[in-house]
C-alpha cells in the first residue's frame, strides 16, 4: 500500500508534527474539552436590536459600550439564594442548538436552583427578557429559600410595590421600569449595586418553588406586561414555538448533517442572524453583540459567504452593498479595521467577485465597474506613496507599512496588506476576463508588477525556523520586535499568519508545492496546542485564536491533508462552549498569563464553521470542483447520510446526497448541478476512509487517477458507489 505521508512529501509538503504528537494527528471527538470557562450566550431574536447576553452563571449582561473592554457591562443582573454556602457546581445548556433558551442549574447544599432565560416579543408587549427561577430540594424534604437578585450597577435603584407586583427603576421612579417581579422584593444597597430579596418561600419537590422576573427592553409601560407576568409558562411556550418553527436555512438551500456537525451548523446560522440588525435601511451582518457590533470588511467577507451557503441571498446582497457604501471619494474602503487596514479595499473587491459567483448574477459587479476601478486606482496610488517611505515595504515596492491585524498592531513593515491586495486583484482580473469586461488593463499591470516585487521580497524575508524548516513571517526583518533582548517579549513566528492562510485558500495565490505554502503548513503544524495552532493572534503567550484554526483547516483541506484538516476543525469545535459559540481568543488550559480577548458569540467563527462543513463536502478549487474532500472514517462511522440541496458554487447550485448502502456494504453518492459555468474537472476520492473503494459511476464517464476519480464535468446528474 502506498504510504500517504510519502505522497505528501513527494508533493513537497512539510509534515513536521507538533512536539510530542503522533506523526499524523488523532481526530478527537467533539466534546467541548477546551471550552472557555467564562462565556456568554445571546438569547435575542434574529435581527433584534436588543442583544441580550446570558453569562455562564445565568446572569444577564446589559449595556456594553463599543470601545470598552470585553467585560464592560454597566448593568449585570445575577440570581441566587441566601445561605451560608455559595453556589456550587453550575451546569448550563441550550434547550437545543436552534433554540436559544438558556437553562442554568445551580447546585446548593440542600436545593437545586434552575434558571431559564429567554426573550419574548409579543405584539401586545414588545421586546422583553425573562428569567424563570425555580428551586427544589435535593431530597424529597421541603426546604425554605429566600431568592436574591443582585443588580450590579453604578446607577441608583428605586423599588416600588404596586398591586402585589414589584417594579424596579434605574435612576428614579419616573424612569421606565427595568425589572418586574410577581413576588414582593426589598432592596438593600451593597458595595457594587443592590441586592433585591424576596420573602421566605417554601420549595417542595413537586411543584418546585417558581417565580418570574421580567426585564422590558423598549421602555414600555409595565401595565402591558402584567398578563405575561401572571402566565409566564405561556410566554415560554411561545418562545419555544418561535424557535422550533424557525430555521437558519432559506429555500432553495437545505442541509443534512449527522450528530454534532448538524448541531453546530444550526447554532452557527442562528448566531449569525442573532447578531445581524438593520442599519441605515440595510440588513448588516455584524461580527458580534459587543466589541464587534459593527461591520468589518474581512470578517464580513466570510460571514456573507456563509450567509449565501445558508440561503440568505437577498440579505447577503444587502451586506455587500453595505460594505461598498463605505467607499471613500479616493476609492479606499475602510470599516472597523481602521484606515491603516489597507487590505480592506482589496477584500471588498474579493467579496464582490465571490458574491457574484455564488449568485450567478453579475449585474451588480458590472454596475460597480467604476467603483471597482476607483478602488484599484486607490491601491496603485497607495503603493506609489509607499515607495517614498523609508521602510522595507517601500524598498521592495509593496504596499506601505500598515496594520497587519491578528497580533500585529500599528504601522509595521509587514506582508498581510500586500498579500490580500494580490488576492483581491487576482480575483478581480480573472472575473473581468470571464465576463469580457474591458478597462482592467491597469489592474493587470499593477497585479503583475506587485506580484514580482512580492516574489523578490519573499526571497529575502524567508527565515529558517529553529525546528529546521523555512517559512515566511508576516513581520519583516527590519521590525525592532525581532531584536528585543528578552525572547519572551519578541513576536512569535506564527503571528498574523491568518492573511497567508486566506491567500493560500480561498485566495489561491500559490500552487500546492510552493515553498511559501510548505513553510506555512509546517509552521502551523509545529505550533499546534490543544489540537489547533496556538499563539497566532493577539495573545502572544499561552493563548489560542479559536477560529484561526478554521482558516488553517481550510488550508490543510485544500492541500489534501484530510487528517490534519479534520483534527484542526475538531479542535476548533472543541474550543466552543457547550452552547455552541466561540470567544475570539482564550488562554490554553493551565496558563497563568493569558486572558480572554474579543467578542462572544464571535460570528466570524460561526461563519467559518458553516464554510468548512460545506467545503468538506463540496470544495471549489479554482476551476475544479472537489467533492467529499473532507470525508473519511470518522464522518462515516455513524452510518448516517450527508446531504446538500441547492448549495451555491461558482459552477451553479449543486446538490449531493451521500448515504450508506444496506448492510454496511458501502456508500452511494448522488450528485446534481444546475446551470452555471462548467468546471474544468470534478474530483472524487478513490477511497472513502480506509474501508471503501470506488466501484462505479452511473450517468457520467469516469477515470481513476492515483487516489482520485475524475468525473466528466459535462455531466450534470450522476451517482457513484464505493464498496468495502
Amino acid at each position: 500500500m502506498i504510504n500517504r505521508r510519502d505522497l505528501f512529501r513527494a508533493a513537497g509538503f512539510a509534515l513536521a508534527p507538533a512536539p510530542g504528537s503522533d506523526p499524523l494527528p488523532r481526530t478527537e471527538p467533539v466534546d467541548f474539552r477546551y471550552s472557555p470557562l467564562s462565556w456568554q450566550t445571546a438569547i435575542n431574536f434574529p435581527d433584534d436590536p436588543y442583544k441580550t447576553l446570558v453569562g455562564e452563571r445565568g446572569e444577564l449582561r446589559y449595556g456594553h459600550q463599543r470601545g470598552k473592554g470585553i467585560d464592560y457591562f454597566p448593568t449585570v443582573v445575577s440570581f441566587s439564594m441566601r445561605g451560608m454556602e455559595g453556589d456550587g457546581e453550575i451546569v448550563q445548556r441550550l434547550e437545543s442548538p436552534g433554540v436559544p433558551i438558556v437553562q442554568t442549574q445551580v447546585e446548593r447544599p440542600n436545593a437545586i436552583v434552575e434558571l431559564t432565560a429567554f426573550a419574548s416579543r409579543r405584539e401586545s408587549e414588545g421586546r422583553v427578557d425573562n428569567v424563570i427561577v425555580k428551586a427544589r430540594p435535593r431530597s424529597g424534604k421541603l426546604v425554605h429559600v429566600i431568592p436574591v437578585v443582585h443588580v450590579r450597577t453604578r446607577r441608583d435603584l428605586v423599588v416600588r410595590q404596586e398591586g402585589g407586583v414589584t417594579l424596579v427603576h434605574l435612576d428614579s421612579a419616573s424612569s421606565p421600569v427595568c425589572l418586574m417581579s410577581n413576588l414582593p422584593m426589598r432592596a438593600e444597597d451593597v458595595a457594587d449595586g443592590f441586592r433585591l430579596s424576596m420573602a421566605d418561600q417554601e420549595a417542595p419537590a413537586c411543584p418546585p418553588f417558581h417565580c418570574i422576573l421580567r426585564f422590558p427592553q423598549e421602555g414600555q409601560d409595565a401595565g402591558r406586561l402584567l398578563d405575561g407576568l401572571n402566565k409566564y409558562e405561556d410566554l415560554l411556550g411561545e418562545a419555544r414555538w418561535f424557535w422550533r418553527t424557525w430555521k437558519p436555512l432559506q429555500d432553495p438551500v437545505d442541509w443534512k448533517l449527522p450528530g454534532e456537525y448538524g448541531n453546530f451548523l444550526t447554532a452557527s446560522g442562528r448566531n449569525i442572524l442573532q447578531a445581524r440588525e438593520r442599519v441605515d435601511g440595510r440588513l448588516r451582518f455584524q461580527v458580534g453583540p459587543t466589541v464587534y457590533r459593527g461591520l468589518w470588511v474581512v470578517d464580513g467577507h466570510f460571514i456573507l459567504e456563509a450567509a449565501r451557503y445558508l440561503g440568505h441571498d437577498n440579505e447577503a446582497q444587502q451586506g455587500l452593498e453595505a460594505t461598498w457604501a463605505l467607499q471613500q471619494s479616493e476609492g479606499g474602503i475602510f470599516a472597523g479595521g481602521g484606515t491603516e487596514h489597507w487590505k480592506d479595499t482589496a477584500i471588498a473587491m474579493f467579496s464582490m467577485v465571490r458574491q457574484a459567483e455564488l449568485s450567478q448574477d453579475w449585474s451588480y459587479f458590472r454596475k460597480m465597474k467604476p467603483e471597482l476601478l476607483r478602488a484599484v486606482r486607490f491601491l496603485v496610488d497607495l503603493r506609489e506613496k509607499g515607495r517614498g517611505e523609508d521602510s522595507a515595504n517601500g524598498r521592495y515596492g509593496l504596499l506601505p507599512r500598515g496594520m497587519g491585524d491578528g497580533g500585529l498592531g500599528g504601522l509595521r513593515s509587514e506582508f498581510t496588506n500586500t498579500l490580500w491586495t494580490l488576492a483581491g486583484l487576482k480575483a478581480l482580473i480573472d472575473a473581468a476576463a470571464a465576463q469580457r469586461l474591458d478597462g482592467f488593463s491597469d489592474a493587470e499591470r499593477f497585479y503583475s508588477d506587485l506580484r514580482a516585487c512580492f516574489t523578490e521580497a519573499v526571497k529575502k524575508e524567508t527565515r529558517v525556523h529553529p525546528a529546521g524548516f523555512d517559512y515566511l513571517p508576516m513581520l519583516m526583518r527590519e521590525d525592532p520586535q525581532w531584536g528585543l533582548l528578552e525572547p519572551w517579549a519578541r513576536r512569535r513566528p506564527q503571528v498574523a499568519q491568518w492573511a497567508l492562510s486566506h491567500c493560500i485558500y480561498p485566495g489561491l495565490l500559490f500552487e500546492r508545492g510552493d515553498p511559501v505554502v510548505r513553510g506555512h503548513i509546517a509552521l502551523m503544524q509545529h505550533v499546534t496546542q490543544e489540537d489547533i495552532p496556538a499563539e497566532t493572534g493577539w495573545l502572544p503567550h499561552e493563548g489560542v485564536w479559536n477560529y484561526n484554526a478554521a482558516f488553517v483547516a481550510h488550508v490543510y483541506l485544500w492541500a489534501g491533508l484530510r487528517e490534519w484538516a479534520r483534527a484542526a476543525f475538531h479542535g476548533f469545535l472543541n474550543h466552543a462552549t457547550p452552547l455552541y459559540c466561540w470567544r475570539e481568543e482564550q488562554p490554553v488550559r493551565g496558563s497563568l498569563v493569558a486572558r480572554y480577548i474579543g467578542d462572544m458569540p464571535h460570528n466570524w467563527a460561526s461563519a467559518e464553521c458553516a464554510l468548512y462543513l460545506r467545503h468538506m463536502l463540496a470544495l471549489e478549487d479554482g476551476k475544479t470542483l472537489r467533492l467529499l474532500a473532507g470525508i473519511g472514517a470518522p464522518e462515516l462511522a455513524a452510518g448516517e447520510p450527508y446531504a446538500l440541496t441547492g448549495s451555491p458554487t461558482r459552477f451553479g447550485r449543486v446538490g449531493l446526497r451521500l448515504e450508506p448502502l444496506s448492510g454496511g456494504r458501502g456508500w452511494r453518492l448522488e450528485f446534481q448541478r444546475s446551470q452555471g459555468p462548467q468546471p474544468s474537472q470534478v474530483q472524487l476520492p478513490a477511497m472513502l476512509g480506509p474501508a471503501y473503494s470506488f466501484r462505479e459511476v452511473k450517468g457520467a464517464t469516469a477515470a481513476r487517477r492515483d487516489d482520485l476519480v475524475i468525473i466528466s464535468p459535462a455531466a450534470a446528474v450522476w451517482s457513484a458507489e464505493w464498496r468495502s
